[in-house]
């Protein structure tokens, strides 16, 4: 393998992708380009449709350098089947530009997560999830990803390795999948109108579910270790912290907050948050926060969906310590750490 690595970090902007960035940028070995905007000011950055096969081309045609590709790049759509369509052609036309480039791309990471396991469709799923188990029948945006990069492996072209993280905990805000931001902003709401820390989600969902999140920081130390080890080769790893249950990781927020929590009071945040967007405001001038509109801040429809799912989140973390990655995380650490963080980028007050 080259001494000397390069990186095109696709969905750079986003709560993976950012991570990715900045762990590369940390590291002597790398260097980094990001496909579409990254937050690092001083990483070069490409700017294109990724679903545009001619555009991605043309704003690939001169990156032939490129060693390793992090795909962090993500296309909603509420129709499974287009989205999954779409989300493989991006893949697609990075890899189909890269290789018109002339760039010997020796592997891609590719991230998942725990609806590959079908917990998404509404019945329950056997826990724990292993990397093995079978697929289901629905469309699903990592099968056609996946299968993207196994046809591209059995043609000799590259490989490959996926990580499979749960909800991201992350220090960026804006974006729509970071459960830190949710929580601390909400946390804020709650003690700006003087009201206890309560848990907004479902009764069963804080006291009988295993729950289980992924530092984004430590997402990034895993895929530079996926993208290099041998062990990595063309495998998936589920990468998640120790399960919980919120009512232990609720209290243990407020006591580090000092903030006091009683008991859960269900509601949807999507629509109940919004009217706080007054209170927002006095808080951002008051603490002179960033100036990002308070309907931009927080996907409060994500908060939602975790604080009310209805199932264990079980994803077994035997296969990566077996394969070599053996450092382990801490989600209350993690989580508090990423409320100061975002406090410190003047995101929370």
């Amino acid at each position: 393998m080259n001494t000397h690595l390069h990186a095109l970090v696709v969905g750079a902007s986003g709560i993976i992708g950012n991570a990715v960035v900045e762990t590369l940028v940390a590291d002597p070995q790398w260097s980094v380009r990001a496909l579409r905007r990254s937050l690092n000011p001083d990483v070069d950055s490409i700017e294109c449709d990724l679903t545009d096969a001619a555009a991605t081309k043309a704003a690939l045609r001169d990156v032939s350098d490129i060693t390793h590709v992090f795909f962090a790049a993500y296309q909603p759509n509420g129709n499974a089947l287009i989205e999954a369509q779409t989300n493989a052609a991006m893949l697609r036309n990075v890899l189909d530009g890269l290789k018109a480039a002339g760039a010997n791309v020796h592997r891609v990471v590719l991230y998942q997560g725990a609806k590959v396991y079908g917990g998404h469709l509404g019945g329950p799923v056997p826990t724990p999830f292993y990397e093995d188990a079978s697929r289901h029948l629905a469309a699903n945006l990592y099968f056609a990803q996946e299968d993207v990069l196994r046809e591209r492996q059995l043609a000799g072209e590259l490989e490959w390795s996926i990580l499979r993280p749960d909800a991201v905990l992350g220090d960026i805000a804006g974006n729509p999948f970071n459960i830190s931001m949710v929580i601390g902003a909400y946390a804020a709401l709650c003690r700006e109108s003087g009201v206890p820390l309560k848990f907004p989600g479902s009764p069963h969902t804080y006291r009988g579910i295993y729950a289980q999140l992924t530092d984004a920081r430590w997402l990034g130390r895993a895929s530079l270790w996926a993208a290099t080890a041998d062990s990595a080769r063309n495998e998936a790893f589920n990468l998640v912290g120790e399960p919980f249950r919120w009512n232990h990781l609720w209290k243990k927020l407020g006591e580090a907050l000092d903030l006091p929590i009683d008991e859960p009071q269900p509601m949807s945040m999507s629509t109940h948050m919004a009217d706080q967007a007054d209170i927002w405001q006095h808080l951002a001038e008051k603490h002179d926060l960033q100036p990002i509109p308070f309907a931009q801040l927080v996907n409060w429809g994500f908060g939602d969906f975790v604080f009310n799912f209805q199932q264990d989140l079980l994803s077994d973390m035997g296969k990566i310590r077996r394969a070599g990655f053996t450092e382990p995380m801490h989600t209350e650490v993690a989580l508090l750490e990423m409320i100061a963080s975002l406090r410190a980028k003047r995101f929370l007050p």
